[in-house]
């Protein structure tokens, strides 16, 4: 997969781009990330690429041409450089705080794609005529940060552990919270015993017991548990097995069981 960035403040993504995961999928070569500076696409010599907005207002805003210029330059470096795939027609994904909300369905389309453009926006916004080469704007939620970088690079890291390869053990990405509509179960490891002052924070022992089964059916009654106590909304979404429903049943049951008062 190749992604480019196409940004005002490039120094920015050097850090998250080069480390952990992301960092490691590069020198593999299982992903090529190229980030472009705007003002490079300025047409002028003092790399001005906003102006003031037609019909007046507060703010600035971004100008179409440069933005046009960047993206039909990427597109014909890909073709002509691409050193880990055959590009075809790249995905152009505006980072916009109108844009559809980043969820796991929409992360795992984007990690199918072979090439990224990504444009942080930034000011009042591009002129309107830039959108003429998007292909789809994402936002990270309801609200506004101080241009596009922060959110195209949450972007970058929930894609890029999606494409096959980059994360060593691919099973764990397919058990993480949001894959099956679902948050994922509670995770344990060693020691088994904490000190006394915390002995009541025990490991269930269902997970020592070798019992594969029985630890699947208690991971999945976990996720379950964790998804109706943080996050009810995801149960109407997601449609359940029968033995979920079932485990669901049992969750809600002790949940509302009521506790036993003790007699002074």
């Amino acid at each position: 997969m190749r992604i480019d960035i196409i940004t005002l403040f490039p120094g920015m993504f050097d850090g998250i781009l080069s480390e952990s995961i992301v960092g490691r999928a590069q020198k593999k070569g299982i992903i090529e990330i190229h980030k472009h500076n705007l003002r490079d696409f300025s047409g002028n010599k003092n790399r001005i690429i906003d102006d003031k907005p037609f019909g007046g207002g507060s703010g600035m805003v971004i100008m179409a041409e440069p933005v046009l210029k960047a993206v039909e330059f990427i597109k014909k470096q890909a073709a002509k450089t691409g050193k880990t795939v055959k590009y075809l027609k790249p995905k152009v994904v505006f980072l916009s705080p109108q844009g559809k909300l980043l969820d796991h369905k929409t992360a795992d389309a984007l990690s199918k794609e072979k090439h990224l453009i990504l444009l942080c926006g930034h000011y009042e916004g591009f002129d309107e005529r830039a959108m003429k080469a998007v292909d789809c704007e994402v936002s990270i939620g309801d609200y506004v940060l101080t241009g596009g970088e922060l959110p195209a690079m949450v972007l970058v890291d929930a894609v890029a552990r999606l494409v096959p390869g980059v994360v060593k053990e691919e099973s764990s990405v397919q058990r993480d919270s949001f894959v099956n509509g679902l948050l994922d179960y509670n995770h344990y490891t060693r020691p088994r015993a904490l000190p006394l002052a915390r002995a009541q924070l025990k490991v269930p022992d269902v997970l020592f017991s070798g019992n594969h089964a029985e630890i699947e059916a208690w991971r999945k009654k976990d996720s379950l548990k964790n998804t109706l106590s943080k996050r009810p909304d995801l149960l109407k979404k997601v449609v359940l097995t029968e033995t979920e429903k079932k485990y669901l049943e049992e969750i809600k049951k002790a949940v509302l069981k009521p506790q036993k008062r003790r007699l002074t």
